[in-house]
This record gives C-alpha cells, structure tokens and sequence, in this order.
C-alpha cells in the first residue's frame, strides 16, 4: 500500500493524490503539514531534509518532491497514458510539468499569499498587482497553447501535465481577483471535470 504523508488541502499533496485516482492505486495518506503534524520532526525530516510536503512510501522506497512522485507512479505503475514513452510526447508533457513548477508558481506566490493567505508579510498593495498581473499573463499562455491543441496542455490526450496544470488554473479561478476571459482555459477546465480524479482533488473548492 502506497504512504502519503501530507495534508490533503496542499496543492502538491492533491498532485498525487489526483495522479493515484487516474492510475487506480489505493493508497494511505497522513495529515502532515500546518495545522496537523509538524514537518520539522526528526521523524519527517529523515524522510524530507526540506520538511516540505508529499513525501511517498512505496515499500521500502521513499520519495520527495510532488513533480518526480507523480512521474515515478506513471513510470512505476503502468501509467503509459498518462506519462507516455515515446521521447518527443515525454519531452512536451515534462516541458509543462517543470514550466507549471518554475514560471507559473513564481507568477502566482505573492498574489496568493496574499490574498489567500492573508500573510502579513505579502500585503503591499504594488507587489500584489504585479503579482495578479504576471499570474494572468501566464495563464495567457496556456490560453494560447490550449487553443492551438483544442483539448489538452500538451496534446490531444489527457496525460500528467495536467494534473499539476489543473490545479494551478483552479487556483487562479479560486484566488479573489480579477479574472481575465479565457474561452479556451474555461473550456479545458469543463473538460477535466469530466474525471473523477479532478472533482475530487483539483475542483473540490480548495485553490
């Protein structure tokens, strides 16, 4: 039985979990993370030096990162369809995984701070702004890719680099501010809400 240990309100924790509905693997999850157990513990740290959430226990092996834990379980377990072999359709679906990890949650981390989260270190008003703005920029780009696809982020089929994709458009959508048009992004969204992986992990009302 797969072990995943984190909250299931962190988007990175809803990465796998999202990952598993699509694959059918059962898994046991543990609340780690703010408000549940500390991840600062020896305990969790002799699994995760950065005390950051998931961590996953498949046996004996232990793994950290929610990017390389979701392309491990479509490697591990029969997820071709999702993560695919040929190395051009592999390229295009990492090139969305690591782009969503990098460009995308550096566009959105002060907006969301501070608007979500309401921290008190992310309330100047011109960051926000510039924040709000760089995020709509970058889902401009997804717009632009969605509308050359006409489906998915990365092709015709539904593969991994939807997952974290997703999740992060769901977040603008849930995040208080202003929400530029985007048919193609409003479109790609009805359409992942065709899965049940989606409704439970990623349009659940948790941005």
């Amino acid at each position: 039985m797969l072990q995943i240990l984190g909250k299931a309100s962190s988007i990175n924790v809803r990465k796998v979990l999202w990952t598993c509905a699509e694959l059918d693997l059962p898994f046991e999850r543990e609340d780690w993370g703010s408000g549940f157990r500390p991840t600062g513990v020896p305990e969790f740290l002799a699994l995760n030096p950065n005390g950051m959430v998931p961590v996953l226990r498949d046996g004996e092996f232990v793994l950290w990162e929610s990017n390389s834990i979701i392309r491990y379980l479509a490697g591990r377990y029969d997820g071709d369809a999702l993560y695919p072999r040929d190395p051009c359709e592999r390229a295009r679906c990492d090139q969305w995984i690591d782009w969503q990890a990098s460009e995308l949650n550096r566009a959105w981390s002060y907006a969301f701070l501070a608007l979500v989260r309401h921290s008190p270190d992310h309330q100047d008003r011109q960051q926000i702004e510039q924040s709000c703005a760089n995020w709509t920029r970058h889902i401009g780009i997804v717009e632009r890719q969605l509308e050359k696809t006409g489906a998915f982020i990365a092709g015709q089929s539904f593969s991994l680099a939807d997952i974290p994709l997703g999740l992060s458009i769901n977040r603008w959508l849930e995040t208080p501010l202003p929400h530029a048009h985007f048919p193609a992004v409003t479109a790609y969204m009805a359409r992942l809400s065709n899965r049940a992986g989606c409704l439970a992990y990623c349009r659940n009302g948790t941005p």
